[in-house]
């Protein structure tokens, strides 16, 4: 942290290149300016920067050049602020924090705001603080937020970490902590949990900002009693009347746009049709696969998208910069091209297209033409984040086996996922017991689901029913990205198949995994903490292809479907939901069995 002494240095300094009493480090001359803070393009516009941070910013820069000033000619190109991304979990990329900024700089990402939520539900506070630190040496921008929700819903899973209001109080002090994460726990806002309104509490009286998770449609009293709990930011609506009630109500809404999760059509809305203002809208990624990101972009793509539906294309690249940082309070620092400010540029020739020719972050030229200049160095983990899968015993198919009351016909309770949505369907279907259980119906597209509890190693197994994946042979995907308790997910056809699925996982530390009829034909190792790789994002988004490959060779067609498994365990989501302790009705927040008689 600068003290009030290292600010003044600076500004002398930042002050001296302006007036042209020194010479500036960079110049780009003749762009056209992207000010989003006046919401205007601004043609013939130089830039002086010193070190890392932007000096001058006006029609002509070369009283601030001299001898080895390095210049670069933007021949009339767009010159955008950096991009951030208001919220996003490092993991769901399956990537250390390294890795992904390295595959994110060249997209145009200069900023991101994480919550390990993710590492905090296997590791708890000392996940969070490998995040934290890892974050610190990057040459981007990447603030943390403390998780709100480990375990995400207490009494409804078994926890592999806990964190509470202790916890969350001494990591709002870490250096590089930019507040809550994402307050799951809605019904625990709107029913006065002691737990979840001490931690909110804390970060109030640290002043700094509580991210939302209201993840239901109803906006009735339990909205309104959610938001007078003090959430700030909400990315879970994926109606136009959730954008419009969280905008009214003093909320940020963000918009995501991840890999699985596409709800920018819909909510842009409120600018393209209700002409509302949208200074207060932010864009984010939330979940985005590594595949996603190294082929499709990060959030530039959101970004993109939402100009494709008719928003301005400053206006959207307001909503990731100057709005981002706005709410975050970090305006000082970055969100626009302004003196004073990190010296985070991009100089692109399309802003409908939104991709970078050049990338400079902090001062610095870190890459060109889609292409990471900057040397990355490799982050080591400690050996106790890369054993984290602990099964108990070895899997049979008959772990696999779901028990039936009696043999004839009973209701089964059924996940029927929703593509591209983190929402489920609450399905009740006729289903035929027959020798004690019940099977697969691939003709009705019913599968197993299983959930293997993999912290404590107690050999548990739950088993339940889903719909909507369209597997046609016999087959098994199995991973241990299951949000938020991360526990081992299998679904599948084949109970021998899921069987080695889960035993293929334990061996190799976590990750994804396809089987059919007994062959592996598709894996993508991640030992930390079950989650990450330390491979390049190429090489990651390579294996994690195969197994999107492998959900294809079993017949299923949804779009990231291995991001919807991972989010089958997520009880905190509506409709129905598992977890290691059973079938859990999350409008009700209440156990259901899998069959009825």
């Amino acid at each position: 942290m600068m003290t009030q002494f290292d600010y003044a240095a600076l500004t002398r300094s930042l002050v001296d290149v302006a007036m042209g009493r020194a010479p500036a480090d960079l110049v780009i001359r003749d762009g056209r300016w992207v000010c989003v803070q006046s919401g205007e393009i601004i043609p013939h516009t130089d830039i002086a920067i010193l070190g890392e941070r932007i000096a001058y910013v006006g029609p002509d820069a070369s009283h601030a050049i001299g001898e080895k000033t390095k210049v670069i000619d933007a021949a009339g190109r767009y010159l955008c602020p950096g991009l951030l991304d208001g919220h996003m979990h490092v993991e769901s990329g399956m990537l250390t924090v390294t890795e992904f900024v390295r595959a994110a700089v060249p997209h145009g990402t200069t900023g991101m705001f994480v919550d390990p939520h993710e590492i905090a539900n296997v590791f708890g506070l000392r996940g969070v603080r490998l995040m934290v630190d890892e974050a610190a040496v990057q040459p981007i921008h990447v603030w943390v937020q403390v998780p709100s929700c480990v375990p995400s819903a207490p009494g409804l899973e078994t926890p592999g970490a806990s964190i509470g209001p202790a916890e969350v109080a001494e990591a709002l002090q870490w250096p590089g902590i930019i507040g809550l994460g994402e307050v799951m726990n809605f019904p625990g806002v709107f029913l006065g949990d002691e737990k979840m309104h001490a931690e909110m509490g804390e970060t109030r009286a640290a002043g700094k900002v509580i991210g939302g998770h209201y993840a239901t449609p109803d906006l009735g009293l339990p909205f309104h009693g959610y938001v007078a709990g003090g959430a700030e930011d909400d990315h879970e609506g994926t109606r136009l009347e959730d954008t419009v009630a969280r905008l009214r109500q003093g909320m940020k809404p963000m918009i995501r746009y991840g890999s699985g999760w596409k709800d920018v059509a819909e909510q842009v809305r409120i600018i393209t049709e209700m002409g509302l203002d949208s200074r207060r809208l932010i864009l984010c990624t939330d979940d985005l696969h590594s595949e996603t990101l190294v082929n499709e972009g990060h959030i530039n793509r959101a970004v993109r998208v939402a100009i494709a539906q008719g928003v301005p294309p400053i206006t959207a690249i307001q909503m990731a910069t100057i709005n981002t940082a706005d709410h975050f309070g970090v305006t000082r620092e970055v969100g626009m091209i302004a003196p004073g400010r990190y010296a985070d540029v991009l100089i692109l020739s399309d802003l409908t297209a939104l991709k970078p020719e050049m990338v400079i972050a902090r001062g610095a030229l870190a890459a060109e033409n889609g292409r990471m200049l900057l040397n990355l160095p490799h982050y080591p983990y400690p050996d106790w984040a890369l054993h984290s899968v602990h099964l108990g015993k070895p899997l049979t198919a008959e772990d696999f086996r779901l028990a039936a009351p009696r043999d004839g016909k009973l209701t089964a309770n059924v996940i029927s996922v929703i593509e591209n949505q983190a929402p489920t369907r609450h399905l009740r279907v006729e289903v035929q017991a027959v020798d004690g259980q019940v099977g697969v119906d691939v003709a009705h597209d019913l599968v197993k689901l299983a959930v293997v509890e993999r912290h404590q190693g107690t050999g548990k197994v739950t088993v339940g029913l889903a719909h909507g994946f369209g597997f046609t042979v016999p087959c098994a995907i199995g991973t241990t990205v299951a949000h938020d308790s991360h526990h081992l997910i299998v679904v599948g056809t084949s109970e021998a198949d899921m069987a080695q699925a889960a035993n293929e996982l334990a061996k190799a530390g976590g990750g994804q995994v396809v089987v059919r009829q007994g062959q592996v034909i598709g894996q993508v190792q991640l030992p930390i903490a079950g989650l990450m790789s330390d491979e390049n994002a190429q090489t990651v988004a390579g294996k994690a292809a195969t197994v999107l490959e492998g959900f294809r060779a079993c017949g299923c067609t949804l779009n990231n479907p291995n991001m919807q498994l991972s989010l089958l365990a997520l009880v905190v989501i509506p409709e129905l939901r598992i977890s290691d302790l059973g079938l859990v009705d999350t409008t009700r927040f209440t156990f259901v069995p899998v069959l009825e008689g």
